[in-house]
């Protein structure tokens, strides 16, 4: 069978990624990447346009004019033309659409403390890719001369899925409090084996229950992904699964500081109960800072609970990855031989997942210390970030403003020293600019002052961009395999089961925050 398809589409698709390219680099499109304040795309921009534009134009001069004939070359030459055509609408989502969302929210104002109306929904390049996806085969059909291209988003999602593990360190998880660590295992490990338990009850099918259980447990849609590939999930349960997390999300964002203030919560029990609770490292943030908008105390001890959670992602995998392929055996379980089993069917994938995260807590990537490739050391601070006297008078004259000790104190230091010191007066400082008690000058220096001190290691920086741009590639080609009537055909179990499932984690996670945790961790 001869696979490739003699058609120009190839060929336009490599003409343009080329003209963006093109446009970009040379300035003729300032005024749109003005306007959509995207100016940190024009990289991408011309680096991806070229390469891929240069790739599109050779190989579709070839699907249109060349020989074809059936064998290897065919086969993978033929599958480029719906790898580009995923590509361009994932970049076009990515570089234009989401942006452009982004700009439209911030001019209604935040509406959920710091938080936009976009970042409250959710509504970033990966979701706005699959709804592209999802739009582009139930409106306009996937054309032909795509189709056997389009399956390439599962490599995306799984070569992703790999390098993510570079993000996460052993050593961060360790560096936290241990009530974190054991609370929250307690419940990402409960919220896992309640989903599957349920999902089995209510007859939904294995992978459906495994990708729910990872979302609902772990961290919301970066567990689904990274767990999709292991239980074979289709892609309309992908899809099930975040609309789940995130109105499941954006539900908790709003009624969490409510319930809270009714409640009386100190800022650490409530920051423990929200990185607890709330699925999405976002929506955690959010309703951090709409219960404290004036410090950072909240947001601290959230992200800390976050975090650990996280950090389970890997064993979260590895134990999915064991539990789908028990499920091979069906009702004979018992009978099969579980180890052959794991042999044979285990995701090669997942093990260049953990082998990427034992590498990153060995500090090959960054330092052992670290968290998505972030750490804090002020030692190496550059000449040109430290505070220069301009920005030392600014902040001199208005230091009578600052009334607490803690961030009076952390402020002198700042002053003295010419940059930040230790990670206690970073998290401080980062509270007064929150507060915003001194004046948007002022509060500048401090912010520049919190950013030269947090690093950003470059290989994991890298890695990040590749994270990125594949799952923007594999989640837009996974939204092309949602159709209405499959969706029609899933029905709503991964909401209720999702449902049943966060409001019990919910409410038992605030009665051991209530028992256990005090304004001291």
């Amino acid at each position: 069978m001869v696979y490739t398809k003699k058609h120009p589409a190839l060929l336009i698709m490599g003409v343009v990624f080329i003209a963006i390219a093109y446009l970009a680099g040379s300035g003729a499109m300032g005024d749109v990447i003005g306007y959509l304040n995207n100016k940190k795309y024009v990289g991408e921009m011309v680096g991806m346009g070229y390469a891929f534009g240069i790739i599109s134009v050779v190989v579709g001069a070839w699907h249109l004019w060349g020989k074809h004939e059936e064998g290897n070359a065919d086969y993978y030459l033929s599958s480029v033309a719906g790898a580009i055509f995923i590509l361009l609408i994932a970049m076009t989502v990515r570089w234009y659409l989401a942006p452009w969302i982004a700009v439209l929210s911030k001019g209604l104002g935040p509406v959920m403390g710091a938080k936009y109306l976009h970042q409250v929904l959710g509504l970033n390049y990966v979701v706005l890719g699959i709804l592209a996806g999802i739009i582009t085969v139930n409106v306009f059909k996937i054309p032909e001369w795509a189709e056997n291209g389009v399956r390439l988003s599962r490599l995306g999602l799984k070569t992703g899925v790999i390098l993510l593990g570079t993000l996460y360190s052993l050593a961060e998880l360790q560096s936290l409090g241990k009530l974190s660590a054991i609370m929250v295992g307690f419940f990402v490990l409960g919220s896992v084996g309640m989903v599957l338990v349920l999902g089995r009850m209510r007859k939904i099918p294995t992978s459906m229950g495994g990708v729910l259980s990872a979302g609902m447990g772990v961290c919301g849609v970066s567990a689904s992904v990274a767990a999709a590939p292991v239980v074979q999930a289709k892609a309309v349960e992908i899809a099930y699964t975040i609309g789940t997390i995130l109105i499941w999300g954006v539900g908790c964002m709003f009624l969490f500081p409510i319930v809270g203030h009714l409640l009386g919560l100190g800022y650490i029990q409530f920051g423990a109960w929200a990185g607890t609770g709330i699925l999405n490292s976002a929506q955690v943030a959010g309703a951090a800072l709409a219960y404290q908008p004036d410090g950072i105390e909240t947001l601290k001890v959230a992200e800390i609970f976050n975090i650990t959670r996280v950090l389970f992602l890997p064993i979260i995998v590895l134990w999915l990855a064991v539990w789908y392929v028990r499920q091979e055996g069906n009702e004979d379980v018992e009978k099969v031989n579980v180890g052959k089993v794991i042999f044979e069917k285990f995701p090669v994938f997942v093990l260049g997942f953990i082998l990427m995260f034992a590498l990153s807590s060995t500090g090959v990537f960054a330092p052992a210390q670290h968290y998505k490739g972030k750490f804090f050391d002020s030692s190496i601070v550059k000449p040109s970030k430290m505070m220069t006297d301009e920005q030392i008078a600014k902040l001199t004259a208005e230091i009578d403003k600052v009334k607490r000790a803690d961030r009076k104190a952390a402020l002198d230091n700042l002053i003295e020293n010419r940059k930040i010191v230790t990670v206690e007066e970073w998290g401080v400082i980062r509270g007064l600019h929150n507060a915003r008690v001194l004046s948007k000058d002022a509060n500048k220096v401090l912010k520049k002052a919190t950013k030269a001190v947090r690093h950003t290691a470059k290989k994991i920086k890298k890695f990040r961009q590749w994270i990125t741009l594949l799952f923007a590639f594999g989640l837009t080609g996974l939204g092309m395999q949602i159709t209405f009537a499959a969706m029609r055909q899933a029905g709503g179990q991964p909401l209720v089961i999702g449902g049943i499932v966060g409001t019990t984690k919910a409410v038992l996670s605030l009665i051991v925050i209530l028992l256990f945790v005090r304004e001291t961790i």
